[in-house]
């Protein structure tokens, strides 16, 4: 006869192997139902990325006006595009590896800090932006590289220790 209990628990006997079954189990149904819920997520946020780029193509070439006029509106498309793109490939690395990695997040932080900056600073927007906003932009450019180095610094070594 095999034993099939799980180790140290062979004194509870078979209701002790069945509630530990119990309890596996539904941790597989939930890593699994996590599993296709991100799988889901990532689906939308692409298909989004694709719809935002698309209409921001044709905005940008059925704009009346000149080139530098309509130029920052496709920028600032094309960097939130980005910023969803690298929420996939944040998605797709947990999806991978079920941990999560702080570089995509730094990265998702700087794009978003950068084309704020760049849509504040384009000439003929209408928003308003004290120096001191303006500063503290680019103080957080320079928070979220410092960062990046640094956690990718700090991941390179530990990879070296492995």
């Amino acid at each position: 006869m095999i034993d099939e209990t799980p180790a140290g628990n062979d004194h509870h006997g078979a209701g002790a192997w069945n509630r530990w079954r119990g309890i596996s189990g539904l941790i597989w149904l939930l890593e699994h139902a996590q599993d296709a819920v991100t799988v889901a997520v990532g689906i939308v946020l692409i298909a989004l990325g694709g719809v935002l780029l698309v209409s921001a193509i044709i905005d940008f070439l059925r704009s009346s006006g000149s080139v530098s006029s309509s130029a920052p509106n496709l920028l600032d498309e094309t960097l939130l595009v980005l910023i969803l793109v690298e929420i996939v490939h944040t998605v797709v690395l947990s999806l991978r590896t079920h941990q999560l990695s702080p570089q995509p997040f730094i990265v998702i932080g700087l794009v978003a800090v950068i084309r704020r900056i760049l849509f504040v600073l384009t000439p003929g927007v209408k928003v308003q932006v004290t120096t001191s906003e303006l500063a503290l932009q680019i103080a957080m450019v320079a928070v979220f590289v410092t960062a990046l180095i640094a956690v990718t610094r700090l991941v390179s070594r530990s990879d070296d220790d492995s």
